[in-house]
């Protein structure tokens, strides 16, 4: 996809300013969120093993539950332990065809994990140890590394502690 340049450019980023200079609150002025947190995100997947083979044999995200589908007989709902009390849940909905993955408007583009610098290094070598292609570190954003799951959804390492973005506390 071309990226807008020129003009184009200039009136986005303008646009962007104006936006940051009209709704992004100073920490101090912000209303407390309304919120607990994420509970879980729900994704869907393929093939319910390979999820798991894939997030907790591979990435080390132990699998919390695995129960059917309270609105669709037959499908598993399934759990893994995030950290911070956050999970991540998938479903299966077997018998129905899935199109091939596509990034499109209100889809998810990827799934940002925060790791420490260890685990980052052990993933990276195990993301190389099987052959599982990924971007980064050396994309210019050294803390970040990107891969796809079995089922397509992208995924980011990111070696960057939570509620800070490129080194910028974003949260009290």
């Amino acid at each position: 996809m071309p990226q807008p340049q020129g003009e184009e450019l200039e009136r986005i980023r303008a646009h962007r300013e104006e936006l940051r200079k009209r709704y992004l609150r100073a920490p101090a002025d912000r209303k407390p969120t309304t919120v607990q947190g994420v509970h879980h995100l729900a994704l869907i997947c393929l093939d319910t093993e390979e999820t798991i083979k894939f997030y907790q044999e591979f990435l080390g995200f132990p699998l919390v539950e695995l129960v059917e589908n309270r609105d669709y007989a037959g499908s598993n709902h399934f759990f893994f332990d995030i950290g911070n009390k956050n999970l991540l849940g998938f479903f299966d909905f077997p018998g129905h065809e899935h199109p091939a993955w596509m990034e499109t408007i209100g889809g998810v583009q990827h799934l940002a994990i925060s790791v420490s610098p260890g685990q980052f290094d052990a993933a990276k070598k195990r993301l190389d140890q099987v052959g599982v292609e990924y971007l980064g570190p050396d994309r210019g954003v050294e803390e970040s590394m990107y891969f796809r799951d079995p089922n397509g959804v992208g995924l980011e390492l990111y070696r960057e502690e939570l509620g800070i973005f490129n080194g910028t506390p974003l949260l009290d």
